[in-house]
């Protein structure tokens, strides 16, 4: 898909920023105007949609805040769960990129530049990669850095080989690449990345690493031992999933989210 960025038509954004939110009081402000202040220096239409999905802090009312003064910022909710947050997102969102972005904002969030025309094109699907030549960890404790190879090892022979990282939360999806994975997914956890790239290859899609710059925040929410026997888990459940022909067939369309709020 070749797009030239610096004519899209204002009314229609190309950029699609959507951010899963659970129980990010304390780092959302700050990722917010960080966003906020390289939208105002963008050459192309980007939206914001930020999914809240079963926050019990303030998560909400500070989203909410950030759309209020901003047209272009939107804030819905969603079931638990990072996977369900994203999907519902993707479905929300109206640009022909998709961005997939952490709130922790730990990739720069100018550096989705690196995801777009005329840097990158002719992809489906752009994962954000630590691993990939070029890319740069900066603050990343050995254990955290051991515990993503032992599971980049186990994700690259059970399910998705030949990508060196693919648990970054930073992953981009042209709108007809997520509208043919998106509809097939059924893990709504962490380990969701790794589904809709094992369904993105078995559609035969395009899947290129992008090289960042990626910064450890030590208010990560991922557990060491918990959350790698959870994907391990997870990984298994994909090929059975396969076998059961769950990835087959048409994609079933995605019902409308009775809690979607816009603030258009």
């Amino acid at each position: 898909m070749s797009s030239d960025i610096s004519t899209q038509p204002t009314q229609q954004p190309l950029l699609s920023i959507i951010i899963p939110a659970y129980n990010e009081e304390q780092r959302l402000p700050d990722s917010m105007k960080q966003i906020i202040g390289w939208m105002q220096t963008a050459p192309y239409g980007v939206e914001v949609i930020i999914v809240e999905n079963g926050s019990t802090d303030r998560t909400t009312e500070i989203a909410e805040g950030f759309a209020s003064d901003h047209d272009n910022i939107r804030v819905i909710h969603s079931d638990k769960g990072k996977g369900a947050a994203v999907r519902t997102g993707i479905y929300a969102g109206r640009g022909e990129y998709l961005f997939i972005c952490d709130s922790d904002l730990s990739m720069p969030i100018a550096e989705v530049e690196k995801f777009l025309p005329p840097q990158l094109d002719g992809y489906d699907v752009a994962i954000g990669s630590r691993e990939a030549p070029g890319a740069h960890r900066f603050g990343e404790p050995v254990y955290r850095h051991l515990m993503g190879r032992v599971f980049n090892f186990i994700v690259r022979t059970m399910a998705v080989p030949g990508f060196s990282d693919t648990q970054a939360g930073f992953k981009m999806f042209t709108r007809q690449a997520a509208l043919e994975i998106f509809p097939y997914m059924t893990i709504m956890g962490w380990t969701f990345d790794v589904e809709a790239l094992y369904i993105a290859l078995k559609k035969g899609k395009k899947i290129v690493e992008v090289p960042i710059n990626w910064y450890f925040d030590e208010d990560s929410r991922v557990d060491p031992l918990r959350d790698t026997w959870r994907m391990f888990w997870d990984v298994i459940a994909i090929r059975l999933n396969d076998r059961r022909g769950l990835y087959d067939g048409p994609p079933q369309p995605l019902p409308i989210n009775p809690m979607e709020e816009s603030h258009d």
